[in-house]
């Protein structure tokens, strides 16, 4: 007598709802540009807790969307690199900008900060998905990019 193997699979939708028509979304020119739209729709929870969010770009690098990828404590939050890029194919963005906050206002990238990026660039290499920055924002309303300061990108 065998062990009979259930039949039932979970299903997995795809699904993306664009409420913005492509000429009415934000195009990013410059590290300036994704940090504006960054800083205008990030929670309020900036001083508290470290947040890491992602910036969908289609071929135009116009802002798609802006997805929230993890919260954390002070200092840290996890990334889950497979989390980040199921949500850049699901959104179908042919690049996306990385962006995190350090509550306490300092703005150099840790050694995890750069690994982190290297590692997501790629992986991005491999997905056609591009790197185009990764932003580190500050309460006070500063921010460090990557890009601008030729690191990793």
């Amino acid at each position: 007598m065998g062990y009979k193997v259930p039949m039932k699979v979970t299903e997995i939708q795809l699904t993306y709802n664009n409420k913005v028509k492509a000429i009415d979304r934000p195009q990013i020119t410059s590290s300036n540009d994704a940090y504006f739209v960054l800083e205008s729709n990030w929670s309020n929870q900036m001083e508290l807790l470290e947040e890491f969010n992602i910036l969908l770009l289609d071929r135009s690098n116009r802002v798609m969307a802006m997805c929230p990828i993890s919260k954390g404590g002070v200092s840290s939050t996890v990334v889950d690199i497979k989390i980040v890029f199921a949500a850049a194919i699901k959104g179908r963005a042919s690049a996306i900008i990385l962006a995190h906050n350090h509550p306490s206002g300092n703005l150099q990238p840790s050694r995890i900060d750069i690994d982190l990026t290297k590692k997501f660039k790629q992986a991005g290499e491999l997905l056609d998905i591009k790197i185009l920055d990764h932003l580190i924002l500050s309460p006070e309303g500063d921010y460090y990019s990557f890009s601008d300061e030729g690191l990793t990108l």
